[in-house]
């Protein structure tokens, strides 16, 4: 038994022994444990998934998934008409109001859409809805949705996009203190612990089950273990799979992220398209399966789209695990001591840490000196999202909510991405041209051929397809949902 393995045993045993001790909780009344703390409560500006853990509950769009992944109408009345190539029609449902009085209806879709899209306000959302031109009101409960081009998902990407409240938007605080018309309000947030919402009794949809639910924010999984073990949580994210069979309850769902390095093509050492095969070459990633996740994950086919979205490229193939010659690959290209800089973060993805300090060691075995630089989750953010310079490498578990190869080309792969670290013009040109194709047999082509090129200049690292699992204590009920939302409307607590 190696000795962190031991010390996380010692710490659930003395939390258990301490359960009795814990305090008493209310039957609808939940905690649930996510591993980070949201860098704002803001639902349009960052791509943050500790501040979609939360909002989600405060927070509603225009289109919803049910717990499989079928897109339906949400804030929408209906589904929507496309009335011409650029031109979208969404009804809206009339019996909704914000959680401080302002109505729902067209001229919050309006207001919702073009604060996105404003350049003054550089959304690090903008991968879901670039080809989103503008939204004009019809009447009070008609919109139309321009794009920039013909959109085949322009529904689908509604369902990422929330509505805020127009008035509340621009005098109020959506950072600090969120207003949705969603089944939860905000009632607090007490900095570096705790968030607490609670019922919003006149929700358009019947008051939800659980009055109130707190969130606290715990990077180390073997504390948030412990917590659940003591009765201190009722939900924990990123239940470790060693532990599903330790725990009151656990559930896993395949989930929607697939963990990759995104390498810097721009920068001195990992510019060398040798480097970056190398880097591939070097993981083994099938021991790392079997090491880190006892089956609760898989080798990702060669790029880090989501086997379930469209434009997924069923052709490409796994990395094959080959040392001797990554090491070659290395001594080619004068890399040799040359220092790789690796940026992560730790809590916020399934086995995150582990993963970047495994693959940091495979790297270092290939006569790179590796610099791992593991950063609290706002710093990461700007590392992964921001106007500085580009990192040799940053981990990322990357989601694709929108079931589609967009979210991933636009992201990491597109040269203006929020995640790109490449220059690739003729890469962003098929990008763009794929958008907005409506064919789906073309479009497919597209994404067939812009991921061979992706990976045919190796500009990621992809690891692996990720389940999702949760803890639970005994008394909840809850099947996990594909899309990894935490929508504790679809929760319930036993008497």
């Amino acid at each position: 038994m190696n000795r962190q393995f031991g010390l996380l045993l010692a710490s659930t045993a003395l939390a258990v022994s301490l359960g009795a001790l814990a305090p008493a909780v209310y039957a609808q009344s939940i905690t649930v444990a996510i591993g980070s703390e949201p860098s704002t409560l803001d639902p349009q500006l960052r791509d943050d998934g500790g501040e979609r853990q939360v909002n989600d509950n405060i927070y509603e769009t225009l289109m919803a998934r049910t717990p499989d992944a079928q897109l339906v109408p949400g804030l929408a009345a209906s589904e929507p008409v496309q009335i011409d190539e650029t031109t979208w029609e969404f009804k809206l449902r009339e019996d909704v109001s914000f959680h401080n009085g302002e109505p729902f209806n067209a001229d919050s879709v309006v207001a919702s859409l073009e604060r996105v899209i404003d350049p003054e306000n550089n959304s690090e959302q903008m991968a879901y809805f670039g080809t989103i031109a503008g939204a004009e009101k019809i009447d009070d409960y008609t919109v139309h949705i321009l794009t920039n081009g013909p959109d085949p998902i322009l529904p689908s990407r509604m369902y990422w996009m929330k509505m805020i409240p127009p008035v509340y938007a621009q005098e109020g605080d959506l950072a600090s203190a969120p207003v949705g018309t969603g089944p939860y309000e905000f009632v607090s947030w007490s900095r570096g612990d705790t968030i607490t919402l609670q019922a919003n009794e006149d929700y358009w949809d019947g008051a939800p089950e659980i009055d109130e639910v707190t969130y606290r924010f715990v990077g180390e999984p073997g504390t948030r273990l412990s917590g659940l073990m003591a009765g201190e949580f009722d939900i924990i994210t990123n239940l470790l799979p060693e532990f599903t069979s330790t725990v009151p309850k656990f559930a896993a769902v395949e989930g929607l992220e697939t963990s990759v390095f995104v390498v810097g093509a721009d920068n001195e050492l990992t510019s060398d398209p040798l480097v970056r095969e190398a880097l591939n070459l070097a993981i083994d990633r099938q021991a790392m399966v079997d090491s880190l996740f006892s089956g609760y994950a898989t080798v990702a086919q060669g790029h880090h789209v989501n086997p379930r979205a469209f434009g997924f490229n069923d052709s490409l193939e796994s990395y094959p695990y080959d040392p001797e010659r990554a090491r070659e690959l290395i001594e080619e290209a004068g890399a040799n001591g040359q220092t790789l800089q690796v940026i992560g973060e730790s809590g916020r993805w399934l086995k995150d840490r582990e993963q970047i300090e495994a693959v940091a060691g495979y790297w270092a075995e290939t006569g790179l000196s590796v610099d791992v630089q593991i950063q609290e989750f706002s710093q990461y953010l700007d590392s992964l999202m921001g106007d500085g310079p580009r990192p040799d490498t940053i981990f990322i578990a990357n989601s694709n909510e929108l079931l589609d190869a967009d979210r991933e080309a636009s992201f990491i792969y597109h040269m203006d991405g929020a995640a790109a670290s490449n220059s690739d013009e003729e890469m962003a040109a098929m990008i763009d041209e794929a958008r907005i194709t409506t064919d789906e047999g073309e479009r497919q082509a597209l994404y067939d051929e812009i991921f061979q090129h992706a990976h045919d200049l190796h500009y990621t690292v992809p690891l692996f397809n990720l389940q999702d699992i949760y803890g639970m204590s005994e008394r909840m009920e809850w099947q996990p949902r594909t899309d990894a939302k935490l929508l504790i409307k679809e929760m319930s607590v036993a008497e």
